[in-house]
This record gives C-alpha cells, sequence and structure tokens, in this order.
C-alpha cells in the first residue's frame, strides 16, 4: 500500500466532506466523528461532486438527486444511482489523513 497526504484532519470537520486533490484524482474526505472515509468524488449517477452532499453517519448523499453511498463499500444505498463510486483505505498520521489510491 502506498499511502499519500491527502489533508490534515483540522480540514475536515466532523460530519462533513471536503474535496481533495490525491495524484490527480478528485477524492472526498469525509468524516464521521473521530472516522474518516475516502470516496471518489464524483456520484456515478450525474458526475456532480459528492463533496457537496449531506454526510450522516457512513454514508453521503448526492445533492443533486439525493443518490446515497455507503462510505465503506461505495455502494448506492438509494436511487437513482446504481454503480458504486470506488473507496479507498484511510489513515491517520498524527495530524494528516492518508489515502491510498491503489492501481488508480
Amino acid at each position: 500500500m502506498a499511502f499519500v497526504r491527502a489533508c490534515s484532519v483540522a480540514e475536515v470537520p466532523a460530519g462533513s466532506a471536503v474535496r481533495v486533490e490525491v495524484d490527480g484524482l478528485d477524492v472526498a474526505i469525509v468524516r464521521d466523528g473521530d472516522d474518516f472515509y475516502a470516496i471518489e468524488d464524483e456520484c456515478s449517477h450525474a458526475a456532480v461532486a459528492l463533496s457537496e452532499g449531506d454526510v450522516e453517519g457512513c454514508e453521503i448523499e448526492c445533492w443533486m438527486h439525493g443518490s446515497r453511498f455507503d462510505l465503506r463499500t461505495g455502494k448506492p444505498l438509494g436511487p437513482p444511482a446504481t454503480e458504486p463510486v470506488p473507496v479507498f483505505p484511510v489513515q491517520i498520521a498524527g495530524d494528516d489523513v492518508l489515502v491510498d489510491l491503489g492501481e488508480n
């Protein structure tokens, strides 16, 4: 695994998402309490930024049409999306949020 710095922990308020660019890919870093998730920042239904949507627990909701995605798996939890969104492993190292994009 090749973890790279995405942002600082302080940049992601609890219950929200921020858009960062990691190795040329837009990624939404999402915080639920002390848990952090990384999901590709594009809804699989309408190609809009998921980071602009609402976060509730382990879910993020697309602001445009209301598709919801599981932050752990990327699987859609509600229509109109039917395709998953890629998710990535996250580590916290000190004050930094690290993401492993794998083969991307």
